[in-house]
């Protein structure tokens, strides 16, 4: 009897998370026991739109020489509630054309190898999205503390490099990445129509 209980809530408990959304654009989601709502958000010069959680707000200046210690650190730092997730876009004076993005994410990749060989790389993939070239890798990568989750992607605007990146915990990477692919999947640029 006790082993039918346990099977008619582990179904109950699948039940409740296949109704539970998952989709940025159709409303709240859930990641970490938190529940974000994204909105579209735009940058340089109301170039570039992409939907981000809207609670993510601008990281302080001292989180970011802790977080991000160089000195040619991204333009753009969100991040939510406790720092712990980030997302990031830097413009880059560096010529870019769409044809060109299979090979910056490749050689991008591969500088990261070289200099830290000790993390774990999965996807790299080149997507078209709203009629723009995109290309992104993902990687493990150790820290002090734990290791960490990172996201990299690659578009061009106006003839220049954007490079967005995203970082999580590792233990929540399962939980934050479709949410991750799903925010470039919604990367529009130029300016937007009804503007």
């Amino acid at each position: 009897m006790k082993y039918d209980d346990e099977k008619i809530m582990e179904l109950l408990n699948q039940a409740e998370l296949a109704q539970k959304n998952n989709d940025i654009l159709a409303g709240p989601v859930e990641a970490e026991g938190q529940e974000y709502t994204f909105e579209q958000r735009s940058f340089f010069g109301d170039q570039l739109h992409i939907h981000i959680p809207s609670s993510f707000k601008p990281m302080s200046r001292d989180m970011q020489r802790v977080k991000y210690p160089y000195e040619d650190r991204p333009a753009v730092i969100l991040t939510n509630a406790r720092g712990e997730v980030d997302i990031t876009l830097q413009h880059v004076d560096q010529p870019l054309q769409d044809s060109w993005v299979q090979e910056l994410t490749a050689g991008m990749k591969q500088m990261i190898k070289n200099m830290q060989p000790t993390n774990v790389f999965y996807d790299e993939k080149i997507i078209s999205v709203h009629g723009k070239t995109i290309g992104y890798f993902d990687f493990k990568s150790p820290a002090l503390d734990q290791p960490a989750y990172r996201l990299q992607f690659f578009l061009e605007l106006n003839g220049e490099t954007i490079i967005g990146g995203f970082t999580c915990p590792y233990k929540s990477y399962q939980q934050w990445r479709d949410l991750v692919l799903q925010m470039i999947h919604t990367i529009q640029t130029g300016s937007l129509k009804g503007e």
